[in-house]
């Protein structure tokens, strides 16, 4: 039997997902976690054959998460899934040690397949992240602003243009409202934009905003 650890911050979201694999003889949702802190607690405490993670979690995100469970537990397979497409987090994801990615969009069967394929040792890919994979290996000659930006920069920036005040932003990460602005500095620095506004015409343009939850 394949133990499943499944860390998202919805519970709807976690009720589902063991719905889904309560119908297979091979999967189960063994643990689950609504936070960072909690995810790598379980991780650290016992043997898990995969980790299914959401993206957007309280405090520390999924790429964060990512990168502190690859530190201590290199070959535990982890597999994304997560309301934001794949132009957003996908290959940021695969960098920070995924081995797959996949949107809550994806049916039933999709995700079953999925967690099989990632605990099995294997990588999950769609036709859309295959593109974006391919596209990153060839020359960047028309490389998009928002792909010079740092995953913390990337995560404050669709905050902003989803509307979040820079104290919301501030207060859901635990960090300064000094720091917070550091990095709005610097992302409109590296994305040459000089108000809010050209953010969020930016973001529509690109389909970069997010809806809740």
């Amino acid at each position: 039997m394949t133990r499943v650890l499944l860390a998202d911050d919805h519970a709807i979201i976690r009720d589902g997902v063991k719905q889904i694999l309560a119908d297979t003889d091979d999967l189960v949702v063994a643990g689950e976690a609504a936070n960072g802190q909690a995810l790598l607690k379980l991780v650290a405490e016992q043997p898990w054959d995969i980790v299914v993670l959401d993206i957007s979690m309280p405090g520390k995100n999924g790429l964060e998460l990512i990168k502190l469970i690859r530190q201590d537990h290199p070959r535990l397979p982890i597999l994304i899934f997560s309301m934001h497409q794949e132009d957003q987090y996908a290959l940021r994801a695969l960098h920070a040690g995924a081995s797959g990615y996949l949107t809550k969009e994806s049916d039933g069967e999709v995700l079953v397949a999925a967690i099989r394929r990632v605990a099995g040792g294997g990588v999950h890919v769609s036709e859309k992240l295959a593109e974006l994979l391919a596209r990153e290996r060839m020359p960047k000659l028309d490389e998009q602003p928002h792909a010079r930006l740092s995953n913390r920069e990337f995560q404050i920036f669709e905050k902003i243009v989803s509307g979040s005040r820079l104290t919301d932003i501030a207060n859901e990460y635990s960090l300064s409202i000094k720091t917070v602005s550091t990095h709005k500095s610097r992302i409109l620095q590296k994305m040459n934009m000089s108000s809010d506004t050209e953010l969020v015409r930016y973001a529509i343009a690109k389909g970069l905003l997010s809806t809740p939850e």
